[in-house]
């Protein structure tokens, strides 16, 4: 019979073919005599990463791999990770190779043998470091830490690592409430337990990645400040609704713009300045759209001028809707005008965002 392993190390991974060998083989020494699988959780790579764990898991029993296909983002990839194991305990940690597996005994050791509920490798606490990080990396660090301790109930020094170690229970705790956006996975468990965890901090050195590349862009900000939003609000009203709903008052912005333009500085009729108006607010809010608020799902190519003349219809359906609604208040039911103006409004954006979301960035 084959027992269940204690600890099993969850590893995202995309495009990482040349870290996988040496992090298993860095991983058998640091986890000597202990009971471990490690299930790497591939986001679709396309630079031979699957084969490279295949080729692992061929000579060691211990590796397994999760192939996911149009999910990206290393807090989902996390989740399933964890979930396809049974091993009490649950670690996660990069798969290119910063995060130093020699801690991993002593997380171990706090949670199973001293009662922590989280075991965090943290850059922040005396002995650890951020490596070869610049100046505006560290900062951005500082201020994702700080923006971090508006949703926690007890105090972290590196809420943003990507290393640590947890008890299955206290994942299960957390599991149902988890936001699951982006790739700060440990923030997102903290703040979804309903009671502060007991806590243990051990300190790393950051290491310099030797291959692939790091996934660090303007999107990865999106994703945090989304989880934080998220977390304050996210029970009360959808925050992918607000984003769009941001999106549609920028739109609105625009369109008076255009149509200030057309009217005074290009001689137009008001029918021609509102029509160019329309369209340029359309296309903006779309665009914007594709490119923030769906932005998991944003459509490329082909994809992108259909999906724009899907949304263009739905946001005309809902213009008509906002008309229609907000001239029976108006009329019939004697309401204010700036009542009758507003529910009409947020009725059409209702509309907009529950239609476009199934048909034009359906998953």
């Amino acid at each position: 019979m084959i027992a269940i392993p204690q600890l099993c190390l969850v590893i995202p991974v995309l495009n990482e073919v040349g870290n996988i060998a040496p992090l298993v083989a860095s991983l058998d020494v640091a986890l000597a005599g202990e009971s471990w699988e490690v299930i790497f959780v591939d986001d679709d790579s396309r630079d031979g990463t699957r084969e490279a764990i295949a080729a692992v898991a061929a000579d060691d029993p211990r590796v397994r791999m999760i192939h996911r296909i149009g999910r990206r983002g290393l807090s989902s990839a996390f989740i399933e990770g964890a979930q396809a194991s049974f091993a009490p305990f649950v670690a996660a940690m990069d798969g290119d190779l910063q995060h130093d597996e020699t801690v991993l005994p002593a997380m171990l050791a706090a949670v199973r043998d001293e009662g922590f509920d989280l075991a965090i490798g943290s850059r922040y606490v005396a002995g650890g470091g951020i490596g070869d990080w610049d100046a505006t990396r560290a900062s951005m660090s500082s201020l994702a830490t700080w923006l971090a301790g508006i949703v926690l109930r007890t105090k972290v020094s590196d809420p943003m690592s990507g290393f640590f170690m947890l008890r299955r229970p206290v994942f299960e705790r957390a599991v149902r409430r988890l936001s699951a956006m982006g790739f700060k996975i440990l923030l997102d468990i903290i703040a979804s337990l309903p009671e502060a965890p007991r806590i243990k901090e051990l300190p790393f050195q950051f290491r310099t990645r030797v291959s692939g590349e790091s996934k660090l862009d303007a999107g990865v900000l999106r994703d945090y400040l989304l989880l934080i939003l998220d977390k304050l609000v996210g029970h009360i009203v959808p925050v992918r609704f607000l984003l769009f709903a941001g999106v549609g008052t920028l739109g609105i912005a625009a369109h008076l713009v255009v149509l200030n333009a057309g009217l005074r500085l290009f001689g137009m009729g008001f029918s021609g300045a509102q029509a160019l108006a329309t369209a340029v607010a359309v296309v903006g809010n779309y665009t914007l759209n594709n490119t923030f608020t769906f932005r998991e799902r944003r459509l490329k190519g082909r994809r992108f001028v259909t999906g724009l003349l899907t949304f263009s219809l739905i946001s005309s359906v809902g213009a008509v809707m906002n008309v229609n609604v907000s001239s029976v208040l108006f009329g019939d039911a004697h309401s204010t005008w700036y009542y009758a103006g507003f529910l009409g409004a947020v009725m059409s954006l209702v509309w907009n965002y529950a239609v476009s979301s199934a048909v034009t960035w359906r998953r």
